[in-house]
């Protein structure tokens, strides 16, 4: 880069020494001799003759210094720039080969060479933010899967060995708990998959017209007969009649994970509410329980993979811990939100969803765009 910052205007500096010699050379001896006979010098005189080769010498003598200073200016201008970039380039290519090794925490120093380059260094720092966030969340949820499904693959394993060596027999009761446990890991098998497609819903939300009674009636008879098999009232409020522009199979699913959800954390005899409301230019849902609650220092995690405020209680209810996740996932690709309030333990808990009735803007849909029609 060096030699080629230094040809580059090296040839420059010849191109311009050139053009000035020529013009100083061809323009300047008449207009000089005109202006010498202007001032009385008489034509082909030895005054004439001197001045011209006194002119002529200043000339070459001036051009020369230029030329030599300009050089020697571009030659230190060259290399200072060329060691800064050649500097801020090493370094971007260690950092590079680094991050392609694994070692996502490396970070670049903006070189301070202009707008573009420090936006390349930006660019690159935060590449590198992301595959390190990307690397940490993947290791946590390897971590969260193993641990998930060893408790399983555990139960399975003793009762297998249990009925080779002949201490259990293959009874009715026995046959029961093998598929308990199998079923465990199909249900946290389709609910990692779930996770997954929900976290790219962005790409996948199929928006439609949807009726917010017809939307929670239809998720309440789908979870009724769990409701009234554990003895759980679970009653179903719509404040405000609206119509939004969602995708009605997503929003089933952020309200039936709700709905689960809060079975799970209450007891036989409890009450369940689901609302539909109208808050402006959204549509709020609240799922609302009297059941356990959260204590305050576990609501800002309640929406994490595999978080669980109290895992060895709750790790036997059938939950995959990810059916909050899912619905936070879905939720915000519909450009809405989704939260979470609890006075403390005993005292139930209130999960509020709120999605857009219209967006203001186009609704994604896939890679394309698709204009929100008007609703009849």
């Amino acid at each position: 880069m060096r030699r080629r910052l230094l040809l580059a205007q090296t040839l420059v500096l010849i191109a311009a020494g050139v053009t000035t010699w020529v013009v100083a050379s061809v323009v300047g001896p008449p207009l000089f001799r005109e202006h010498l006979h202007m001032a009385g010098v008489a034509h082909d005189s030895n005054e004439q003759y001197h001045a011209e080769q006194a002119y002529q010498h200043a000339t070459a003598l001036s051009i020369g210094v230029a030329i030599t200073v300009a050089a020697l200016t571009a030659l230190v201008v060259t290399i200072y720039l060329s060691r800064r970039l050649q500097r801020s380039i090493t370094e971007v290519s260690a950092a590079a080969s680094a991050v392609a090794e694994g070692r996502y925490d490396i970070r670049v120093t903006p070189p301070q060479l202009g707008d573009e380059f420090d936006e390349l260094a930006a660019a690159f720092n935060k590449m590198a933010e992301r595959l390190q966030a990307v690397e940490s969340t993947r290791r946590q949820v390897f971590g969260d899967l193993a641990h998930e499904i060893r408790t399983p693959v555990s139960v399975l394993e003793a009762y297998l060995e249990a009925v080779e060596d002949g201490v259990k027999t293959l009874d009715t009761p026995t046959i029961a708990m093998l598929r308990e446990q199998t079923g465990r890991l199909v249900r946290f098998s389709a609910d990692a998959a779930a996770l997954a497609q929900a976290e790219e819903a962005h790409t996948a939300i199929t928006p439609g017209w949807v009726d917010a009674d017809e939307l929670t009636g239809s998720v309440s008879a789908a979870v009724a007969d769990h409701y009234a098999t554990k003895n759980v009232a679970l009653n179903s409020v719509v404040t405000n009649n609206v119509r939004l522009w969602a995708d009605r199979q997503r929003l089933v699913q952020v309200l039936g994970n709700l709905l689960d959800n809060a079975l799970r954390h209450t007891p036989a005899g409890g009450h369940v509410t689901l609302t539909a409301d109208r808050a402006g230019d959204e549509a709020v849902f609240t799922v609302t329980d009297d059941g356990e609650g959260i204590a305050a220092e576990h609501l800002p995690r309640v929406f994490e993979r595999f978080y669980r405020a109290d895992p060895a209680r709750l790790r036997g209810r059938g939950g995959s811990g990810i059916g909050l996740a899912i619905a936070k996932a879905l939720t915000e690709a519909h450009g809405g939100t989704i939260s979470v309030a609890s006075p403390g333990r005993g005292a139930g808990t209130t999960f509020t969803v709120s999605v857009p009735i219209q967006p203001l803007t186009a609704v994604r849909r896939g890679n394309h765009r698709e204009s929100a029609p008007a609703s009849s």
